[in-house]
């Protein structure tokens, strides 16, 4: 009885109701695009597109509009920049680098100009997912129903190219392409993710659950599923704690996630390079 009281008391709260759904949409899809970001090696891409997004949040914000339209835009933007350029300089966190610095100058100048953004800045920073309304959480569904069906587009030859890009390039894969219509989607990835955990803990469910799950599987779809999962897991277990704890929600979801990606380091499920053998014969 003591347990269905808690959960009803939690849930009695509209506020709750739409972390939850927020927490939800943000996590799974995270989850999903965040695997192949970590199978292409490609985790700082997805680190610097969440602070260029700070400077878009703060650049619609001076201008008026809703910072998540400038977040969307920004890193919209960037991942294309950083896409196209990644197959043209040999160190692809070269390129990565410096749009990420530039962006984050542009944050700061918006900043100085607009000081009465500072407490929506700190919400970007770190999240606000208690502060999520009923519109919020639709455009969240809109954009994430949108970032799984382009992912499903182009999986085939995403996975071709993030395997094997030599032999991918000799059958005539368009790499950078490719590259930069990923980079994309992850840049709506992280714009959603963005409103869960903030642009600073964008890895807590964009890394986190992804690098778990290649640790506990070892094919395409059940690592998919199982990052998926953790992803959902790790957000509604930390709201639940956030909840009853009074602790940040970012926090909670960030320890959780560590947590889970140190209880998989001792685990033998697979062997390092194992999935790459697997998705190759998948």
């Amino acid at each position: 009885m003591a347990a269905t009281s808690v959960t009803t008391d939690m849930f009695a709260y509209e506020f709750m109701n739409n972390a939850f759904a927020a927490a939800s949409i943000a996590a799974a899809v995270s989850g999903i695009v965040g695997y192949f970001l970590v199978m292409r090696g490609q985790t700082f891409a997805g680190h610097a597109l969440s602070h260029i997004g700070f400077a878009g949040a703060t650049g619609a914000g001076l201008i008026g509009l809703a910072p998540l339209w400038g977040l969307l835009g920004f890193t919209l933007v960037a991942g294309v920049v950083m896409g196209a350029l990644s197959e043209r300089i040999s160190n692809r966190d070269i390129a990565i680098g410096i749009v990420l610095s530039l962006a984050l100058g542009f944050g700061l100048l918006f900043l100085h100009y607009y000081t009465s953004f500072a407490t929506q800045a700190t919400a970007l920073l770190f999240g606000n997912v208690l502060a999520v309304d009923v519109r919020t959480i639709a455009t969240l569904a809109v954009l994430g129903l949108i970032t799984l069906v382009a992912l499903t587009i182009i999986m085939r030859p995403l996975i071709f190219v993030s395997l094997q890009p030599e032999l991918a390039e000799a059958k005539g894969v368009p790499l950078r392409f490719v590259s930069i219509v990923f980079l994309a989607i992850v840049a709506l990835a992280v714009s959603e993710c963005a409103q869960i955990v903030g642009v600073l803990l964008v890895f807590t469910l964009m890394v986190g659950p992804p690098a778990t799950a290649q640790r506990l599987t070892t094919g395409l779809w059940s690592g998919l599923f199982c990052s998926a999962l953790v992803a959902l897991g790790e957000a509604w277990l930390g709201l639940t704690l956030a909840f009853y704890t009074d602790w940040p929600v970012s926090f909670c979801i960030a320890l959780l996630s560590g947590l889970a990606y140190f209880a998989s380091l001792s685990t033998l499920a697979r062997r390092p390079h194992a999935p790459v053998l697997d998705h190759r014969h998948g």
